[in-house]
């Protein structure tokens, strides 16, 4: 089985979120649990920190790996979706797990896992922790796919738990209410493991209060109690929100034992693109024009997007944008600029939204634009129509970036 091969087979299983949305969630870890006994257990052999939150968790979890390599130490990094590569998802200190690996643990375990029916992401997480404890990392950096409680990565026992934010998103899995979804991130919080909240809400803030209180878990929030300023090569001001996340992270690492000097701390926030490889974050493609693109995509996030925007100095601006079928897209383009000239595109994913019906939508609310048959071709459009000068946003989906990165 070559490595293409292997892809194909791993991506035919039970659905993948990332791709067709709703049928790919479960209910409950049992097959997570069938999938440990399988492997004997790996997700006990490895140090952890766990990361959730709707908005911040990726790179939050890079930056925090980034410190620990700076600091001497193996470092895995378990992140999702990935851009442009599968492999992304796994990662050793910045570099992918080998093509040879994934297709060797497909092979090696394929057969029984067929008879537990494994989806996409259970298997991805077995390989992920079969992988870490292979290679015997010093910690790993793992980030739940969606949720928390029932998310496949909670059956680790970390050393921090660490909840970035929380913001109304996959109503249909976690409720439609801020408390709801909180109790449902807050699922990570484990018997007597320190957790970390970004951002404090009024709404959600009661709610990881209790949990902590149920587990004897130490809670700490992190805007409150980070006043410092750290520079990071991830740009957009958002991500200072996730730095004071990660900078409480590692102090409360620093008091477990954990070896981190403050030089660790300032070169690895400075060099987490370098390090960890990490795409996508208010990423600049191009400078003339300037081509700008960013993965948030649900109203927390493209409000960060929004204020970003508003800092910037640009002749016009043009916006290449799709969107996902299974998210309210009508809140999303309520907070997008009017000026801009849009062009529409989708993905090429099932769970992209129907350009023409994005247009339509996008029209009723006075977003004039063009519509493109790829997001190849909306970009190209785009770079064809703007002076040097302007300012072109790729975003609307993790999906429209992948295409561009």
């Amino acid at each position: 089985m070559i490595y293409q091969d292997t892809l194909t087979y791993l991506f035919a299983q039970l659905p993948m979120y990332q791709r067709v949305g709703d049928a790919a969630y479960k209910v409950d870890l049992s097959n997570t649990h069938l999938l440990c006994d399988l492997l004997d257990h790996p997700e006990n052999k490895f140090k952890s920190i766990h990361i959730a939150g709707t908005n911040g968790k990726g790179s939050t979890s890079h930056m925090l790996a980034s410190i620990l390599q700076e600091a001497g130490y193996k470092v895995g990094l378990y992140t999702s979706p990935h851009l442009k590569d599968f492999r992304e998802r796994i990662k050793i200190n910045g570099a992918m797990i080998a093509e040879e690996s994934v297709v060797a643990f497909v092979q090696d375990h394929k057969l029984k896992f067929e008879q537990i029916n494994l989806s996409f992401f259970e298997w991805t997480v077995g390989l992920a922790f079969d992988y870490f404890a292979q290679e015997e990392v010093d910690i790993a950096v793992v980030e739940t796919g969606l949720g928390g409680r029932l998310d496949s990565t909670n059956v680790i026992k970390p050393e921090l738990s660490v909840i970035t934010n929380i913001g109304i998103d996959h109503t249909q899995f976690l409720g439609d209410t801020l408390p709801k979804i909180s109790k449902e991130k807050a699922g990570i919080i484990k018997e007597g493991v320190p957790v970390v909240i970004g951002e404090t809400h009024e709404e959600t803030k009661p709610v990881f209060i209790e949990q902590s209180s149920i587990m004897k878990a130490p809670i700490y929030f992190a805007d409150i109690e980070i006043d410092e300023v750290y520079e990071t090569d991830l740009k957009g001001d958002y991500q200072q929100k996730n730095v004071k996340t990660c900078i409480k992270t590692i102090q409360l690492l620093q008091e477990k034992g954990w070896k981190i000097s403050e030089r660790d701390v300032e070169v690895g926030l400075m060099s987490v693109v370098k390090n960890t490889g990490l795409l996508g974050r208010w990423q600049v493609l191009e400078t003339t024009p300037t081509v700008v693109c960013d993965t948030g995509h649900n109203k927390e996030g493209v409000q960060e997007i929004v204020k970003q925007l508003d800092k910037m100095v640009y002749n016009k601006l043009h916006i290449v944008f799709g969107a996902v079928n299974d998210k309210s897209v009508d809140n999303i383009l309520d907070l997008l600029p009017k000026h801009a000239t849009y062009y529409f595109c989708q993905a090429n994913i099932p769970r992209a939204l129907d350009v023409d019906e994005l247009i339509e939508v996008a029209n009723q609310k006075g977003m004039k634009g063009i519509r493109c048959d790829s997001v190849k071709e909306a970009l190209k459009k785009a770079k064809e129509n703007a002076n040097k000068e302007d300012l072109i946003f790729v975003g609307g989906s993790t999906f429209v970036v992948a295409e561009v990165v």
